[in-house]
């Protein structure tokens, strides 16, 4: 709404009604902010992007659900990255199955090098 003193000038209507054409994609993006940093529900374009903000290991080629679901799970995988929690959730992610991981519960090493094992 413009004063009324402008009411009546069609130079402002034309000029606020350009600046309206041009501000109103923008406003509407920041009215809804938040939902592009949710993976759930960010826009499918933006949400191979979002996964290179918090480090997703995608190739481009998987299904939206998946991709989805991978760049929700990146902070969390990289918190357990290198254990057995976390590699299981990243081949669940990956594939969609569940694997089977057996460890042998430990490692011999010696901390002088060429030294023998304990």
């Amino acid at each position: 709404m413009l004063p009324a003193v402008f009411a009546d000038d069609d130079l402002a209507l034309r000029f606020v009604g350009g600046l309206d054409d041009v501000l109103a994609p923008i406003l509407s993006v920041l009215d809804c902010l938040d939902t592009y940093f949710d993976p759930a529900l960010t826009p499918a374009d933006f949400a191979q992007w979002l996964g290179t903000w918090v480090g997703a290991e995608t190739d481009g080629t998987e299904p939206e659900d998946r991709l989805r679901a991978a760049v929700a799970a990146a902070t969390r995988l990289h918190r357990v990255r290198g254990t057995r929690q976390g590699l299981s959730e990243a081949v669940r992610l990956a594939f969609g199955v569940e694997p089977e991981i057996t460890e042998s519960g430990g490692a011999a090493w010696n901390a002088r090098p060429l030294g023998p094992f304990p």
